[in-house]
């Protein structure tokens, strides 16, 4: 039996660089340098200066790729450096096409730095095929996808995107870091690049900031690659062992996890303060139908929304558990705030014509007792009915 065939769980252990061929050591060896001695005069070996290549990274490049199903992969120093290398791949003049409530720092990209070098970006609702289909101009170029989006939790069809991007000449770019190739597998559907802040689901230890990228067509690596080359933004070799060692408990720690946001979304679901749950394994969630036919679980990721800004700070005040931070895909539960965290660079008339209300949180959810998250939770909505039964009187 080859690797190629064993379950996902078990790639992730066992694989090409499970044991180092030289010495048998079963963790991978970190090589800290940034030069390599060259013993012929005409015939450079295969490394010479680490920016552009180094075995500890690509190790990890080759592991992303092969949990990708691409042909080659790519370390980054962050999320957003994988981002935005893999967006110098369009030209002046070229067009995008965006979704909507995408992650912030994207949108700090394309609508502060991307535009003064002439690249057009039109921000859509990617879940409305024959809305993505009208806004697709005679230059554009690229779709940029986020299934499940950030931090609303849409679904778009990447299957029926990718059909749509190939008929009109575009390339289709989705980030992943939600899901991960655990849940699901992009370049499958038709992707021609798969993104990742590493930082999150797949080091999972909140002890790392990285990013990759994945692709299926060699061409297209080549081109990725001289890019990553030229702009330099690599991922240093202690942080990309740190990945390594991360991915090698991503099934478990996303099961258990996953089981954990389904607990609470359905919980959420009762409590009286919260307006709506954003959760693809609640039923009868919109996109639902399409999510399960290309992923194969919800994920850990849920958002909710309270009633406003206020009402956020009562909850959040009370809480003992999860960690109110930024990012998200950790061993801790992590509670975020878009509006002032995530989506902090978009402005507020923007967010909230996107349905990111000043009301909204994001929890990631770790690897905590479901039961003792749900009890903190519940003390913090008792807080809130408290409050609020305060200013009744106060009326009355």
């Amino acid at each position: 039996m080859s690797n190629n065939n064993f379950e996902f769980g078990t790639r992730l252990i066992h694989n090409e660089h499970s044991v180092d061929k030289d010495s048998g050591a079963v963790s991978v060896p970190i090589n800290h340098t940034s030069t390599f001695h060259q013993f012929d005069f005409d015939s450079f070996g295969k490394y010479d200066y680490a920016r552009s290549g180094n075995p500890t990274r690509e190790i990890l490049e080759d592991t992303i790729a092969h949990l990708e199903g691409g042909t080659r992969g790519f370390a980054f120093a962050s999320g957003m450096a994988a981002i935005s290398t893999a967006f110098l791949l369009l030209s002046k003049e070229d067009h995008v096409l965006i979704c909507e409530d995408v992650y912030g720092g994207t949108f700090r990209l394309v609508s502060q730095v991307l535009h003064r070098f002439g690249i057009e970006h039109s921000f859509i609702d990617t879940t409305d095929l024959n809305k993505v289909k009208e806004s697709i101009k005679e230059n554009t170029k690229m779709i940029y996808v986020e299934t499940p989006s950030n931090p609303l939790l849409k679904i778009t069809d990447l299957k029926e995107v990718c059909r749509i991007a190939k008929e009109n000449g575009c390339l289709t770019f989705v980030d992943n870091t939600f899901l991960t190739p655990a849940l699901q597998r992009p370049l499958e559907l038709g992707a021609d690049i798969v993104l990742h802040s590493a930082t999150k689901f797949l080091s999972g230890h909140s002890d790392v900031v990285a990013g990759l990228a994945v692709v299926k067509d060699e061409k297209l690596g080549e081109q990725l690659g001289f890019l990553q080359n030229t702009f330099g933004a690599v991922l240093g070799v202690q942080d990309c062992w740190l990945v390594l060692r991360g991915l090698k408990t991503l099934q478990v720690r996303l099961k258990q996890s996953q089981a954990s946001a389904q607990k609470i979304a359905e919980y959420l679901e009762t409590v009286p303060e919260v307006n709506h749950v954003y959760y693809p394994g609640l039923k009868n969630y919109a996109g639902g139908d399409i999510h399960f036919k290309q992923s194969d679980g919800p994920g850990a990721v849920l958002s909710f929304r309270l009633d406003n800004a206020d009402t956020v700070r009562t909850f959040v005040d009370q809480l003992k558990i999860p960690v109110f931070a930024v990012s998200l895909g950790a061993v801790e539960s992590i509670l975020s705030y878009p509006a002032k965290m995530s989506h902090a660079a978009m402005p507020k008339e923007e967010r909230e014509s996107r349905g990111i209300h000043d009301g909204l949180l994001r929890l990631s959810v770790g690897l905590e007792s479901v039961e003792d998250l749900i009890e903190d939770f519940e003390n913090g909505f008792e807080k809130i009915r408290l409050k609020n039964k305060k200013k009744e009187k106060q009326f009355n």
